[in-house]
């Protein structure tokens, strides 16, 4: 079924963001791996190319397109070309917005050039130790000192957590307020008292770096406040939609790619004298397989029609990412197995799959998360 969301411009860019793969990542990405992180260069390689603030405003250095079309293009093919640990579209579409549609004037002129051309690599910094999906259980607390915030508290499973220029720490101002008493604070490179942990041994996607991070007293600019103060729950909200679609665009974009790659090997591997396509039990699980993948790539890009339109709600975006996550980690298990003892063997691309790609269901807000905004709209 021909794909509709797409015009002769994405096409191009497509094309533009597979050069960059097979020049920038792809004979540097095993290395990555193997010191689990992604060089500097190569972020800087990203932003010559326009790949990074592809929609921050040109005064701002930026690609001034906000079309998300043009970030679905690029997550679907870092996804293909097996480089998910060189995560640009956590820097593009995740904390890019909260830059762009918060910052003040000076903030932006601060922070966004740097952004865009990959000299400031940026994350975001809110699940701590004894708190994950509940914004209510945050202990990281940032006291008013007149002049500046005084940070203290810690971090963990942060990406992009070590080479981080910027970090957006989701803090508590108001310490009786609740999840709604929680601010957003700009910590930069070099403050006094920011420590970064280790950078945390992941059974998948190596090369992206995820580390803890701990505050001790951390003396924060008041112009580093991010949005309205004890405004942060609002914020996040308002963004998760989009940072939910982006992750759910990855999932079936993985879902699509493994599957064409096991039809392949079904087709060439023999076994009892004949190819494994020829068994009927083969040939049904490839065709579940593809038909559920077409039936969520249709929902999906519906939702990133609706998105570009302003018109993608909590709820929808919910059902993309919980589908489409499970759709991946259920169809890279049924490959894997098609594939018998060699998708065990990390030089096949569907072992690399396996583990890059079980976090999927877990960040951006698990699948029980999910389901219980989809619950909650329809039941109260």
């Amino acid at each position: 079924m021909k794909r509709q969301i797409f015009d002769a411009g994405h096409e191009a860019f497509r094309g533009t963001v597979r050069t960059f793969l097979s020049k920038e990542v792809l004979p540097h990405y095993e290395e990555w791996e193997r010191e689990g992180i992604v060089s500097r260069e190569a972020w800087l390689a990203a932003g010559r190319q326009g790949l990074l603030g592809m929609a921050v405003p040109e005064e701002y250095g930026g690609g001034g397109n906000p079309d998300f079309r043009y970030a679905v293009v690029l997550a679907e093919e870092f996804v293909r070309a097996g480089t998910p640990g060189f995560a640009v579209g956590l820097h593009n579409d995740i904390i890019g917005p909260y830059l762009t549609s918060l910052g003040t004037e000076e903030q932006k002129r601060r922070w966004l050039p740097g952004f865009c051309s990959g000299e400031l690599i940026s994350a975001i910094a809110m699940t701590e130790p004894g708190a994950g999906s509940d914004l209510q259980g945050i202990r990281t607390t940032a006291e008013d000192r007149g002049d500046h915030w005084l940070l203290n508290g810690s971090k963990t499973f942060i990406s992009n957590g070590i080479l981080a220029d910027l970090v957006v720490v989701v803090a508590r101002t108001t310490p009786e307020g609740g999840a709604h008493g929680l601010s957003l604070l700009v910590v930069e490179r070099g403050a006094e008292g920011f420590e970064r942990g280790r950078n945390l041994d992941k059974i998948g996607q190596k090369s992206q770096d995820t580390a803890e991070l701990f505050f001790r007293d951390v003396r924060v600019p008041k112009e580093n406040l991010l949005g309205e103060e004890n405004g942060a729950f609002v914020h996040l909200m308002t963004n998760l939609a989009q940072e939910r679609l982006a992750i759910a665009v990855s999932a079936i974009a993985a879902a699509e790619h493994l599957v064409e790659i096991t039809t392949g090997y079904v087709k060439d591997r023999e076994a009892f004298g004949r190819p494994l396509a020829k068994l009927q039990h083969v040939r049904f699980e490839i065709a579940e397989m593809a038909t559920e993948c077409a039936v969520t790539r249709t929902f999906l890009d519906r939702c990133v029609t609706e998105h570009g339109e302003g018109g993608l709600d909590a709820v929808h975006a919910s059902m993309a990412k919980w589908w489409a996550t499970e759709l991946q980690k259920r169809v890279t298990d049924r490959c894997l197995q098609l594939h018998g003892g060699y998708g065990y063997m990390n030089e096949y691309r569907v072992a690399r799959a396996f583990t890059d790609g079980r976090i999927q269901t877990i960040y951006g807000g698990t699948t029980e998360i999910m389901k219980e905004i989809i619950g909650r709209s329809l039941l109260g």
